[in-house]
């Protein structure tokens, strides 16, 4: 297990990433602002959902496999990237006054859990950042370093269920009061469908 001397700055560190703007946090932001604080959180739980699997990735060597192979990381950006583009369409389609009815529950469960799961696997470039950045707070002279890797990338999501749950918190309290206006329920609708577009576009032209 790495040493509380290593934790520590780098539970700091993953802290500063997960505030620093990203599609996740954006994500989560736009869907909290959209339905609500409980969606939102359950949006962040599907996103760490996805670290796990990009920890246990990196644990294991197959990240690697991944950031070698040219077309691995194109099938995956390209799903992400058309996953976006759907998210966008539902955004433009949403009907104004959906929040409040009797279906909000069934939006704030699975299907938002699973929202976040998917917008965080189809992204290949979390688990090359993950390759990238784990491995420089491990220290191989003390072994295990598989555990290592699992409590580092275990201390990152705590850092981003932290960051991204404030997120969906204040979003999801301030959205709430701008969803009480028709006219600004739908203007949220088409900002957040322009953003999905303009990541999808990010994503699709991203380059290993």
């Amino acid at each position: 297990m790495p040493p509380l001397d290593t934790l520590l700055p780098f539970l700091g560190i993953a802290i500063l990433l997960s505030l620093a703007p990203g599609p996740d946090n954006i994500f989560v932001l736009l869907q909290s602002a959209m339905h609500g604080t409980r969606a939102g959180l359950t949006v962040v739980l599907g996103l760490c959902t996805g670290l796990v699997v990009h920890t246990a990735v990196v644990a294991v060597g197959l990240a690697a496999l991944l950031a070698a192979s040219a077309v691995a990381f194109t099938v995956l950006k390209i799903a992400g990237a058309l996953y976006l583009v759907y998210l966008a369409w539902q955004a433009f389609r949403a009907p104004v006054g959906e929040i409040g009815k009797s279906d909000a529950p069934v939006r704030t469960g699975r299907h938002m859990y699973w929202r976040g799961v998917v917008m965080n696997l189809t992204n290949p470039k979390v688990v090359i950042f993950f390759l990238a950045f784990l491995p420089q707070f491990v220290d191989a002279r003390q072994g295990h370093v598989a555990l290592q890797l699992m409590v580092l990338g275990f201390v990152f999501i705590v850092a981003t269920l932290l960051v991204f749950g404030s997120i969906a918190w204040f979003s999801g309290v301030f959205g709430r009061l701008l969803m009480r206006s028709a006219r600004a329920q739908r203007a949220i609708n088409w900002f957040a469908g322009t953003v999905f577009l303009a990541l999808a576009g990010r994503l699709a032209l991203s380059q290993r």
